[in-house]
């Protein structure tokens, strides 16, 4: 069997940040080769990297050392062939769905697109996500899970190559995150997007993932290990319970994290510190919105 194109490369990136006791190195040599249409998720303990790799892919940090490529061109900026679906749905509450979505498309498509051409692809990206029928609902008139789909519409309405996730289902009850999990698959059947998404449940990774990129502890987190999850699409969660693979996979995840990577007690104070020393080296590195230095 053929594998697909390799499109999206990380080299040698290493990433610091400026704190007032000198450079804080978040990430240290990290290498990864993502395919076109690959699902990868990232997973490690809180503090090792994972939303700093998903800010380089999208354009928001730049590497220190090494650097990413995207089709074989330099990622420098954000664009939309990367978009990106945060925990937080991100929605204007003072628009409905459609418009939400509709800034997107205009954002993307308003020079290429006609008026018709936008509404109805609008109209098809929240069909994907099964809001249709709420399209004219604003966000405090429907509920977390629906907010979420929204969002993913939104992403997918700029027609990306690239998918980044950062943990989009962890603020959901169980049963919401199931079904936007089932979805999720389906649509990334159909569209053959390439997705990182950044996950703190086990499950989840081995359930989605083709592969599951294990982040070490920081500071200078690396790649630890890389699972190939190598299960049958498409795949049902309840028929996977009881298949000695899937929990294979499952434990070997379990194994890194709590075991390979577990913090020993001693350390736990010094790691609390470097996890606020880096959290507001990030913060300090935030892109600002537009009169936030005015207004602090």
């Amino acid at each position: 069997m053929s594998q697909p194109p390799q499109h999206l490369e990380l080299t040698k990136v290493d990433i610091d940040f400026p704190t007032p006791n000198g450079p804080f190195k978040a990430l240290q040599d990290i290498n990864l080769t993502i395919n076109k249409g690959e699902f990868v998720s990232l997973i490690g303990h809180s503090g090792c990297g994972k939303s700093t790799v998903l800010n380089i892919v999208a354009g928001l940090y730049q590497a220190t050392n090494g650097g990413c490529l995207l089709d074989g061109k330099e990622v420098n900026a954000p664009g939309p062939e990367r978009a990106v679906v945060f925990q937080n749905h991100s929605l204007l509450p003072w628009l409905t769905a459609y418009e939400n979505v509709e800034l997107a498309v205009k954002q993307v498509f308003g020079k290429s697109k006609s008026k018709a051409e936008m509404r109805e692809w609008i109209e098809h990206n929240l069909s994907l996500v099964h809001m249709d029928h709420a399209m004219d609902k604003r966000p405090d008139e429907i509920s977390g899970g629906m907010k979420q789909r929204v969002g993913i519409a939104r992403a997918l309405a700029m027609e990306p190559t690239v998918m980044l996730m950062d943990e989009p289902f962890g603020a959901l009850d169980a049963l919401t995150r199931a079904h936007l999990q089932d979805s999720l698959m389906e649509i990334q059947k159909d569209l053959n997007n390439t997705v990182i998404m950044i996950t703190h449940d086990v499950d989840e990774a081995v359930l989605l993932s083709d592969r599951i990129v294990m982040m070490t502890n920081g500071p200078a987190a690396t790649v630890g290990e890389i699972l190939h999850i190598d299960l049958p699409r498409p795949r049902d969660r309840i028929a996977l319970a009881d298949d000695p693979q899937y929990n294979h996979y499952r434990h070997e995840v379990l194994t890194f994290l709590y075991e390979k990577q577990r913090t020993p007690d001693s350390g736990l104070s010094s790691k609390k510190k470097d996890e606020a020393t880096l959290k507001v080296a990030t913060d300090e590195h935030k892109p600002k919105a537009k009169g936030e230095d005015k207004a602090a």
